[in-house]
């Protein structure tokens, strides 16, 4: 479209030049005499450009600068003046002027001021035009999109955050967020913060926002690092998508297929699930038990993160991977000189867990002396640091973790009765992968989705025959063997499909173990392929190396070492 442009003067000599120089490029010109004349011309049409005289009859360029802002802010005006001054120049340039003329004006100078205006006018409307985009799809999406800075403050955010959060007004934008804006635990502030401070994503599902004024209601959140136009940092992005009908449909029919990040829909998982949320705010101990690669850390996490303790500490600590020295200082701490090498006071976990969670894993491998100095600590909640004599009393809630069968620990003389109670206030017993196998389907799902991420493909689905191999598969080392498959699968596929070529060697026989005898087979087989190498034997088969002796033990393959 040809460019239309005002002409402001009360000089008619020079309204017909500047007209003629104008015209000649090709534009559309319209001239006024006075303020009246342009502001009805104004109102009128929807000009690109207008030229103003700073000084009319009567009212100033100056008024007719404030009213072309009022009425179209994008259109740009040119100053002109026969007396110029640096007062009226920057008069001019603070209410919103493009640029400032002297007279004489030049042919060349009013093209050029021409060219230039109606330039910056388009990328303003471009710019506009994509703010406007912007905005109707901000307002259209039904997940709550909150920006901030890296100061937490508030940049903006859209209606449904205002639906989904009570805690967001309009008189939030521009103030810092911290918990004391919120009635819940905040704990997708906290997440926030975290991509603040690591310049990570963050994702929370299905956590409970619960306030007195929307009881039972449930988000899954999601945060990322904020990036201006010259793709640097500069703040972070907060989604909320809420949750709540889908969380009720499925606890309503007993078909949820997660909670926080454990994944399944199977009956025993649904079991789960029902335990964990009947647990999650009480600060009774429990006991996790199942076989290696079941998930029992997730399970710690979700008792955790899922309660109302959630904004306390969660600390965990595997009783496996430290002498029993090391370990009574890692739980207990130390002050300065109790041993060689401690030169310095040292917090034990159990201090660092008070108010939240501490989570015991590899509870089994725990030595008598470490079993009874923990049975004490379970009895009071108090405890020495090594070589001190001053009791530290802490509120802590006692998760212990374990793919032993403690029971049978018990007659063996490896476990103390005493503490086996201690630590069974409640039990939660999750099922191998074998026994809920409809869960598989689901889990291949989860896990493509998070390998595509990691690995930027774009894998869609798995072949029938890999689905079947998997649900005839006896998973030794269960979820996360299913896992480590899947992801060894991801980076062999190049294409949206995984095949049973991408699978690791182990899911290559036709006939895959379904029985206890076939399971003793695919554990020698392992070994043989590792040349019994244990630590390479307990990979391939996701487990760790005390499972892995225990079932060299059971199945009797001893003689084969």
């Amino acid at each position: 479209m040809t460019p239309n442009i005002l002409i402001v003067d009360d000089e008619e000599n020079l309204c017909f030049t500047l007209q003629r120089f104008l015209s000649q490029e090709g534009y559309e010109v319209a001239t006024a005499g006075d303020y009246e004349e342009a502001v009805s011309c104004i109102k009128k049409n929807d000009f690109d450009l207008i030229f103003s005289d700073i000084v009319l009859k009567g009212k100033t360029g100056m008024d007719i600068l404030k009213a072309v802002k009022a009425e179209n802010p994008l259109c740009p005006v040119v100053m002109i003046t026969g007396v110029p001054s640096i007062e009226s120049a920057s008069q001019a340039v603070r209410l919103g002027a493009f640029d400032y003329l002297p007279k004489p004006v030049r042919q060349d100078a009013i093209l050029h001021a021409a060219r230039s205006a109606l330039k910056h006018k388009a990328i303003l409307e471009e710019k506009e035009k994509y703010r406007r985009n912007l905005e109707a799809i901000f307002k259209s999406v039904k997940d709550a999109i909150i920006t901030v800075d890296r100061e937490l403050c508030v940049l903006s955010f859209n209606q449904a955050a205002e639906k989904i959060c009570p805690a967001f007004s309009t008189d939030l934008v521009g103030k810092q967020l911290n918990l004391t804006n919120f009635a819940c635990l905040g704990k997708c502030i906290a997440a926030l913060e975290q991509t603040i401070q690591h310049k990570e994503s963050v994702e929370l599902y299905r956590i409970s926002c619960n306030t007195a004024k929307s009881p039972f209601h449930v988000v899954t959140a999601s945060t990322t690092p904020l990036l201006d136009h010259r793709g640097r940092f500069s703040g972070g992005v907060l989604v909320l998508r809420d949750e709540t009908r889908l969380a009720d449909l499925e606890r309503h029919l007993g078909e949820r297929q997660q909670l926080h990040h454990i994944v399944g829909q199977s009956e025993p998982m649904q079991k789960v699930y029902s335990l964990i949320e009947n647990l999650a705010d009480i600060r009774s101990t429990v006991l996790i038990t199942g076989e290696s690669g079941t998930g029992k850390e997730l399970i710690a996490e979700a008792l955790h993160y899922t309660g109302c303790f959630s904004d306390q500490p969660l600390v965990k600590v595997n009783c496996a991977a430290l002498s029993e020295h090391l370990l009574e200082s890692e739980l207990f701490g130390h002050v300065k000189g109790a041993f060689t090498g401690a030169v310095s006071d040292k917090m034990g976990r159990f201090q660092k867990a008070d108010g939240g969670t501490i989570l015991l894993d590899e509870i089994g491998e725990m030595t008598p002396r470490m079993q009874l100095y923990l049975l004490r600590v379970l009895q009071d909640m108090q405890f020495e640091r090594v070589g001190d004599s001053t009791t530290i009393k802490v509120d802590v809630r006692v998760v212990a973790a374990t793919n032993q069968n403690l029971a049978e620990a018990i007659k063996a003389g490896r476990f103390r009765e005493d503490l086996y109670y201690r630590l069974k206030v409640v039990e939660l017993t999750l099922p191998p992968l074998r026994r809920r196998t409809s869960d598989i389907p689901i889990l291949i799902h989860h896990f493509i989705e998070h390998f595509n991420k990691k690995f930027d493909k774009q894998i869609v689905s798995v072949e029938g025959k890999v689905e079947q191999l998997f649900m005839k598969y006896r998973w030794p080392g269960n979820v996360r063997e299913l896992k480590h498959a899947l992801e060894h699968a991801a980076i062999l596929c190049r294409g949206d499909c995984i095949e049973t070529g991408h699978l690791p060697e182990e899911f290559k026989p036709e006939i895959p173990p379904d029985n206890e005898e076939d399971y003793g087979r695919t554990i020698l087989k392992a070994l043989e392929k590792s040349h019994w190498n244990k630590t390479d034997t307990a990979r391939l088969l996701g487990i760790s190396r005390q499972s892995l002796y225990r079932k060299i033990r059971e199945y009797k393959l001893l003689g084969q070492d």
